[in-house]
């Protein structure tokens, strides 16, 4: 018995040290599941601000088209309100799950952000079916929507803890046919 009380604090130092072991181990485990599956989340938010962000600027790309038809633009490409009518029929069916994922998985300042930006979208849209020929009033909505995407754009890198990107605006100019 005297042998076994001599060894009985080396038997203990094991055994705290392969408890400590075990608890660092699953500790550690944790930490990292927890890391991961942060990561995870966070490249399903990216994927649903941008297919959110795709699907609204496809919208936005009609409403150029068929305001420059309308004499409101100058977009290069012109559509008829008639042609366009079932390309703004599916961006809207489009529009709609995505708007779900969002507010499933987005931030509240994002969703709200990317609230202000659809609403200006659809105010554009119905400045079309209205028929409006109006370059100055449509000048206006364009600035607006332009920050309002910004706004998301903003809402969405801060949330993800992304660096700041451009703001996506330039002068659009035409090159000289002189090479100048």
């Amino acid at each position: 018995m005297p042998e076994f009380l001599q060894q009985l604090p080396a038997l203990i130092g094991v055994i705290v040290g392969a408890l400590g072991s075990y608890l660092a181990i699953v500790r550690g485990d944790r930490i990292r599941f927890r890391r991961e599956q942060a990561a995870r989340w966070e490249e399903r938010r990216l994927a649903i601000y941008t297919e959110y962000a795709r699907v609204l600027k496809q919208a936005v790309t009609l409403t150029y088209r068929v305001a420059a038809h309308l004499g409101n633009d100058p977009h290069p490409h012109p559509l008829s309100p008639e042609a366009a009518a079932p390309h703004f029929t599916e961006a809207a069916d489009a529009r709609d799950p995505a708007g779900e994922a969002l507010l499933m998985l987005g931030a509240p300042d994002v969703v709200d952000k990317a609230r202000v930006w659809v609403l200006t979208v659809i105010e554009m849209e119905r400045f079309l079916r209205d028929d409006t020929r109006d370059p100055g009033a449509w000048a206006g909505m364009l600035e607006r929507q332009r920050i309002a995407r910004q706004g998301y754009y903003a809402a969405v890198r801060r949330d993800l803890a992304l660096p700041p990107g451009h703001s996506g605006r330039w002068a659009v100019t035409t090159p000289s046919p002189h090479g100048d």
